[in-house]
């Protein structure tokens, strides 16, 4: 109970903070061409990434530049039980609403395992745990569920706004980390949760 009264304390002071930031269209596109450079994302042939919304780190130039690159992107569909589905993008007319009113790719569901076959994988995320990865989603799950199916070697990069790289995000079992984070200043590289392997260490920055 302590941990989830955590994780909500820190939702909410995430969330309240990214509505009071100015324009983001900047910070996207540093985010964008920081990840455009890197030869892992350009030789990604397919990619799992999302379509952005709200106060999120924008995606959506980041989505279409992967497409024009050559990359077959699968964006996430919200299945009823809070579960990833996955579709093709297929340029911005393959995008329509779905029930919640986000736009969803119209092509054909490939499953909640597509995700397996991605040889990247970018999530949202409202903070990150700056030693161990650990992710801050919105409550749902869906995410750990999507990426307690990637492949250990399959890079996993959540988007961040500055600030939001921070100390001790609360964990439970079901939580899932991700190896990187990318925020307009550079890609953070983290060490894992303790335990995994080897001793926890600072996350590493690269540029």
């Amino acid at each position: 109970m302590e941990v989830r009264v955590g994780k909500a304390e820190l939702r909410r002071s995430i969330i309240s903070a990214r509505a009071g930031l100015p324009d983001q269209s900047g910070s996207a596109s540093a985010i964008r061409e920081t990840l455009l450079d890197r030869p892992w994302v350009q030789m990604a042939g397919l990619v799992a990434c999302y379509w952005s919304m709200g106060t999120e780190p924008a995606t959506h130039g980041l989505v279409f530049a992967l497409w024009k690159h050559g990359a077959t992107v699968l964006l996430p569909v919200l299945r009823p039980d809070l579960d990833l589905d996955w579709a093709v993008y297929d340029g911005p007319d393959s995008l329509a609403p779905g029930p919640r009113g986000h736009l969803e790719p119209v092509d054909t569901r490939r499953g909640v395992d597509a995700i397996r076959t991605a040889a990247l994988v970018i999530v949202p995320a409202l903070a990150v745990d700056r030693v161990t990865g650990v992710r801050l989603g919105r409550g749902g799950g869906s995410y750990d569920r999507a990426l307690a199916r990637v492949g250990p070697n399959v890079p996993t990069v959540a988007l961040l706004h500055e600030g939001e790289l921070v100390e001790g995000v609360p964990a439970e079992p079901h939580d899932r980390p991700v190896a990187m984070a990318a925020l307009p200043s550079g890609i953070v590289t983290f060490a894992g949760p303790p335990g995994a392997g080897s001793p926890a260490r600072p996350a590493r920055r690269s540029w």
